[in-house]
């Protein structure tokens, strides 16, 4: 896709810069933010029985947290080693030992711990069964296990089946074999974790620019002129990124966040690896745009027609012309589109005046680089699609596509999950592409068997199917999940957990147990034990968000005995289900995998070679559409015209969001945020929007809708008028498990909602008050 290629890292400005400082109080004494050195020890206290393997995952491994793609202990952006907490946090799970097997006797006992104090006990150690009625799971063999769910694969319909992976460092290698395995058994329900965070990006970035992941890379962020974070926190969810964006400001780079909540991680942090920024913390950003929850097309529809009204003045002050006429088609469509948008529409929608969104654009305009980056505040909505698509408007209109510090990035949360639809674990896709008919006969070919053409089903889908009449030719019979934990990722946990008890066999390939777990089903749950990516026998790939795929080594150190690399269940399994052609997907070697990967995807062309620690290599070159020419039938980019999305809130009602805490994932390790000082259960607000509804901070509060009700305490942030947000998972009581985005099927993390003072809530139940209010906003939301 580009030519040029990355020339790996660079050094780090360390010179002192006082205009960059966060304060003059040394180390942030008496300030709310994350205590490193603290939190370092903690891991070294919790990993103290198997300390030199963990050293060794540290410095050898590929990290198995977000995906910045650190090897060992460096990356290809800056160099000198990096280490932060999200990495430290995820690491017991690898090296932790078997869990003690007494309180696998008692399911209910298992059932009052958390998923915090389950991940505790320790690592699954052997196949369990527990079948339908019994409170205990019994030991079974791993022969007996494979053959109880092949032999279920084979008297139910293939459409009844389904297959999940999460991003819990789970390789190329696994997310390949699974895809293979599934079409060769005949089924297309397959997905992975990128359906619940970023699979709106990929699906907008290919209609909008015809490619699939970032189009740019990490370095590019230092020397560009504006860096722009868009419903993303990085500094909590990638700390090692805020050495780049240090490296940035250095570099003369404004750095803009766009989020409702004024994010006091992106505000103001103490890099703990820079000296300077570890002594008096590093101011990160030059501006925030406090957008409305969900309110993003309505603003950047108002950064394009402010920059109409710019080139109506002066040709050429903020669209690059050049660009577009070259590499774009839909201007005059988008052009036109503009004249419809009225700024009173605009600024309601955006929650933004006229007047701050001009100050945007025209920064924007000013810029002859740019870089934008997001996350989960644009991709979990109904509309998630369409504003990635805005964003890549803005990009091309202003020309910041295929070059030298420009691009558009979805920051990615997890190590591996990039990979995840790149390999075809993903209902619309193959490797190497789209589910075409030329793409899957092409695969036939180089697989030696057929693959079904009828359209699988997204996780979201698969669930819901779980409810259907038992002769429907898609029921979900057969659910088989490595990772994750839906009670706590998908909303309406009470639902999910019905969901779940509906599968008549379903199957946890985990390392470790969560509350999902537990959950009864029909006939039978089977509990596998999976190795993690360091055990993983012959090493193991991931591709980072800047689509580096690196290698990480086998390591030594101590083995759950039972316990077996996630490629080899699936090629186990595949085998007991169609015995008549297992040659067809018969790996024996890590290896082979990697062989097969370079041929089925050949952007993956160079993963054959990986076998070494530390070796790595970058697809599609350091820019993707290098010099504007996109991976499409014309080779030009599509700007989208699009309307702004309906307001689904009612006056006097709330929008609300997710927030992360110090968290991975569903993962919690600690009660309080390290950046806020809020508990898990804060419902944090606008002082303003409190003081009309009589509530002072520490007040116990209700949040509720017609899907759910959800009691915590107040607490008063630097958040938009009218916006909420509550820590995710303890939140997904109030959203709906119904509602999913249209072209990617990504569920709504975000929804309407009242609040109230508890004691009022409860008080006016009597009255029927409650179901009033809720009636109301039930018309307001359909």
């Amino acid at each position: 896709m580009g030519k040029t290629k990355h020339t790996g890292p660079v050094k780090l400005n360390k010179k002192v810069t006082p205009s960059l400082w966060a304060g003059l109080t040394p180390m942030g004494l008496g300030k709310v933010k994350p205590h490193h050195i603290r939190d370092t020890m903690k891991v070294a206290w919790d990993n103290k029985d198997n300390a030199a393997y963990a050293y060794r995952i540290l410095t050898k491994g590929v990290c198995d947290g977000c995906a910045l793609g650190v090897s060992g202990l460096y990356d290809q952006t800056l160099s000198g080693p990096h280490l932060c907490t999200t990495r430290l946090n995820v690491l017991r799970l690898n090296t932790a030992p078997a869990m003690k097997t007494d309180i696998l006797e008692d399911v209910d006992q298992m059932r009052e711990l958390d998923s915090t104090q389950l991940r505790k006990l320790g690592r699954i150690p052997f196949p369990l069964s527990r079948k339908k009625g019994e409170k205990k799971f019994t030991r079974i063999s791993w022969d007996t296990a494979l053959d109880r769910i092949a032999d279920k694969a084979k008297e139910i319909d293939p459409r009844q089946m389904a297959f999940y992976l999460t991003a819990r460092g789970i390789t190329n290698e696994v997310y390949y074999t699974a895809a293979k395995m599934t079409r060769f058994i005949g089924t297309n329900n397959i997905d992975n974790a990128s359906r619940i965070c970023h699979s709106p990006s990929k699906t907008a970035l290919k209609r909008s620019l015809g490619i699939g992941a970032s189009s740019c890379n990490y370095k590019d962020w230092i020397g560009s002129d504006v860096l722009v974070f868009w419903g993303s926190v990085a500094a909590n969810n990638q700390p090692v990124s805020t050495k780049y964006m240090y490296a940035a400001k250095k570099a003369g780079t404004k750095i803009i966040m766009i989020n409702p909540y004024r994010e006091p991680a992106m505000e103001k942090y103490w890099i703990p690896s820079i000296p300077e920024s570890a002594v008096f913390g590093t101011q990160i950003v030059d501006d925030v745009y406090q957008v409305n929850i969900g309110g993003d097309i309505a603003f950047m529809n108002g950064v394009m027609k402010h920059w109409f009204a710019m080139e109506e003045k002066q040709p050429g002050s903020a669209i690059d012309h050049a660009y577009v006429n070259e590499h774009a088609n839909g201007f005059a469509e988008l052009k036109a589109h503009m004249q419809t948008q009225s700024w009173a529409e605009l600024e309601v929608s955006s929650g933004l005046s006229q007047e701050r969104i001009a100050e945007f654009a025209e920064l924007l305009a000013h810029s002859k680089s740019g870089i934008f980056i997001w996350s989960m505040g644009l991709t979990q909505h109904r509309f998630a699609t369409d504003n990635i698509s805005q964003v890549a408007n803005l990009a091309m209109l202003r020309g910041f596509i295929g070059r030298e510090n420009c691009g558009v990035m979805p920051i990615r949360g997890h190590s591996g999950v990039q990979g995840s639809g790149e390999m075809g674990a993903d209902p619309f896709v193959l490797p190497g592409g789209d589910f075409t008919e030329s793409n899957a006969a092409r695969l036939e070919e180089l697989w030696g068997f057929d693959i079904p053409r009828w359209q699988g089903d997204t996780i979201g889908q698969s669930l819901e199917n779980a409810v259907l009449p038992d002769d429907h030719e898609r029921k979900l019979k057969l659910f088989f999940t490595s990772g994750g934990n839906f009670l706590e990722t998908m909303p309406d946990p009470d639902a999910i957990e019905n969901i779940l008890s509906s599968v008549e066999l379903r199957v946890h390939q985990d390392i470790i147990f969560n509350t999902s777990t537990l959950v009864d089903a029909q006939e039978e749950v089977i509990v596998l034990p999976a190795m993690t990516r360091y055990e993983q026998p012959g090493g193991g790939t991931s591709t980072s968000t800047e689509r580096m795929v690196y290698f990480s080594p086998e390591i030594e150190g101590p083995r759950i005995e039972e316990a077996r690399s996630e490629w080899e269940i699936y090629v186990d399994l595949a085998a007991r289900i169609r015995p008549d052609a297992v040659e067809k997907i018969n790996f024996q070697e890590a290896h082979e995998i990697r062989a097969e990967i370079a041929k089925a995807n050949p952007n993956y062309d160079g993963i054959q070679h990986l076998k070494e620690q530390g070796d790595v290599f970058q697809w599609g070159g350091a820019w993707l559409c290098e010099g504007g020419i996109c991976p499409t039938p014309d080779g030009k980019g599509t700007l989208f015209a699009i309307d702004i999305p309906e307001n689904r809130r009612t006056e006097g009602n709330f929008y609300v969001t997710s927030r992360r805490g110090k968290q991975f994932n569903s993962m919690i390790y600690s009660s309080k945020d390290a950046f806020n000082g809020a508990d898990r259960y804060a419902i944090i607000m606008n002082e303003e929007d409190a003081a009309v509804l009589n509530i002072k901070e520490g007040d116990a509060v209700v949040t509720y809708n017609k899907f759910g009700t959800y009691q915590g305490t107040a607490k008063f942030e630097d958040i938009a008028k009218s916006n909420i947000a509550v820590y995710w998972p303890e939140g997904n009581v109030l959203l709906d498990k119904r509602a999913y985005e249209q072209h990617a099927q990504i569920p709504e993390y975000n929804i309407g909602a009242v609040v109230e003072k508890a004691e009022t809530f409860h008080a006016q139940k009597d009255q029927r008050y409650v179901e009033k209010r809720v009636e109301e906003l039930e018309m307001t939301t359909e």
